[in-house]
């Protein structure tokens, strides 16, 4: 059985892969949206998981980063900054890979989510890195 800190790597180096799909395609204009939405929600949702479970927080499985977001604050874990843009990425998680109709209704800003998820990775990293150095709670 795994420890929660390597977890926690394994959980972030996987966010870490979601990112660079979402850093390269988000310059592809012919990619489509929902291929970009679908790896920044699955970068969110691994990155979160990862502190949580760095701080040994027990989470469901879920895709709902509003949810994990909470989770976090229950815990007293500073969330990311980016917060609110972040909760927009939940339904890609599930509803927008599947349901074509769904596609008009979930824009995306390409460059801002590219930025967002590179932001994300950065806070989640130091938040591992703060926990290792005994500093948790803050980046």
């Amino acid at each position: 059985m795994r420890s929660p800190s390597e977890l926690a790597l394994g959980l972030l180096r996987r966010a870490r892969d979601d990112g660079y799909v979402v850093d390269r395609l988000a310059q592809d204009p012919a990619a489509p949206d929902w291929v970009i939405g679908f790896h920044a929600q699955q970068a969110v949702e691994k990155a979160i998981k990862a502190v949580l479970a760095n701080a040994k927080v027990v989470f469901p499985r879920t895709h709902n980063i509003a949810m994990l977001l909470a989770l976090l604050q229950q815990n007293g874990i500073q969330a990311p900054d980016q917060d609110v843009f972040l909760e927009r990425l939940t339904p890609f998680g599930v509803a927008a890979r599947y349901d074509r109709e769904l596609d008009q209704s979930f824009s995306l800003n390409r460059e801002r989510t590219r930025l967002e998820i590179l932001a994300l990775l950065d806070w989640a990293e130091a938040m591992l890195s703060n926990a290792k150095n005994g500093s948790a709670g803050s980046p």
